[in-house]
C-alpha cells in the first residue's frame, strides 16, 4: 500500500457498540411530564442520562395517539435564540419537547444547582444508539436538512450500519422554501406519505425546532430530533472533535477552528451573553434541592 493510500473505515467501525433499547408493545407508565426539569437560562433542561432519553424517543414512536416527541439540544446557542418563553416550548405546543443538556456550560450549572453530574447529550452522540433502537423495531428514519448532495451517503451509512432501519428519505428544501407556509405543508405532507416514524430534522437553530413546533404533528412522524449537524456527520462529512476535546468541554474551540466564518459569531458575540444567563440560572429541579 502506498504510504499516500488514504485508509477509510466503514461505517459499522464507526457505529457505536450499544444494545438496543427494548421496545414495548405500549409506552411505559409515565413520560417527559415526569422528568425532572431544571430553568437554565430562561428555559426548561430535563435530567436524563442516555438510557432515559432513548427510552422516551422509544416509547414515543409506539405512542400515535399522542402528540409527537420533539427532542432538543440545549447549549449556548440555544440560550440565545430562545432565552425568552415562547408558545413553541410553552405548555400548548402541539409537540412533546424533551430538552438535553449539550453544552458543557448547561452541564455544569445543572451540577451546580443539584449537585448531581448528569451527562451531556449532544445529538451526534445519541444518534448512534437511537438509530441501533429503530433498527432492532423495523422503523423509517428520514432526514430533514442538509444538502442533496449527502443523500446517497445517508441511504448507504443507515444501510451499512443499521440494516434493519428503513430510510425513509431525505428532503433538503430551499431557504425560501422553509420561510413559506406553504412549501413547509408541502414538505411535511411528503413526508407523511412516506411513513417516517423518526425524522432528524437538521436544520440549525433555530429554525430546526420552529419548524417541528409549526410543521412537526403534520408529518405523521412520532419523533422528531432536531439534531442540527448530524446530517453531514450521519454523511461522513465532517467528523466530531477528538474526545478528549469533548471531554475538556471546549468542543466549540474545535468548531470554530474548523469553521471560522460561519460560527465567530455564534461563539464569540451571542455566546457570552447567553454564557452569562446560564451561571445567573437559579432554579431546582422537582425533587431536588440546590446544592450549597
Amino acid at each position: 500500500m502506498s504510504r499516500h493510500t488514504p485508509i477509510v473505515l466503514p461505517v459499522t467501525a464507526l457505529r457505536p457498540r450499544l444494545s438496543p433499547v427494548p421496545a414495548p408493545p405500549r409506552p411505559l407508565g409515565g413520560g417527559v411530564s415526569d422528568i425532572p426539569v431544571i430553568t437554565i437560562g430562561g428555559g426548561p433542561v430535563h435530567l436524563v442520562d442516555d438510557r432515559q432519553a432513548r427510552r422516551l424517543i422509544m416509547d414515543a414512536t409506539h405512542a400515535p395517539d399522542l402528540p409527537p416527541l420533539a427532542v432538543c439540544s440545549i447549549n449556548l446557542d440555544h440560550v440565545h435564540h430562545f432565552a425568552r418563553a415562547t408558545d413553541d416550548f410553552g405548555p400548548d405546543a402541539p409537540v412533546r419537547w424533551l430538552n438535553l443538556i449539550d453544552g458543557a456550560p448547561i452541564a455544569r450549572q445543572a451540577e451546580r444547582l443539584t449537585g448531581i453530574a448528569y451527562p451531556r447529550l449532544a445529538g451526534s452522540d445519541l444518534i448512534g444508539g437511537i438509530l441501533t433502537d429503530a433498527a432492532a423495531a423495523g422503523l423509517s428514519v428520514g432526514v430533514l436538512g442538509g444538502s442533496s448532495e449527502v443523500t446517497r451517503a445517508l441511504r448507504e451509512a443507515l444501510a451499512a450500519g443499521w440494516p434493519g432501519a428503513r430510510f425513509g428519505g431525505h428532503w433538503t428544501p430551499s431557504r425560501e422554501a422553509l420561510s413559506d407556509r406553504a412549501g413547509c405543508a408541502a414538505v411535511a405532507g411528503e413526508i407523511r406519505g412516506q411513513g417516517v416514524d423518526i425524522l432528524l430534522v437538521c436544520l440549525g437553530k433555530p429554525r430546526q425546532e420552529r419548524w417541528i413546533a409549526q410543521n412537526g404533528p403534520q408529518t405523521g412522524a412520532t419523533a422528531l430530533l432536531a439534531f442540527g449537524a448530524v446530517v453531514d456527520f450521519l454523511a461522513g462529512r465532517v467528523s466530531r472533535a477528538p474526545r478528549w476535546v469533548s471531554r475538556a468541554g471546549v468542543e466549540w474551540m474545535w468548531r470554530l477552528m474548523l469553521e471560522p466564518r460561519r460560527l465567530a459569531r455564534r461563539y464569540l458575540v451571542q455566546g457570552p451573553p447567553a454564557y452569562v444567563a446560564v451561571r445567573r440560572s437559579h432554579s431546582s429541579p422537582r425533587g431536588h434541592e440546590p446544592s450549597t
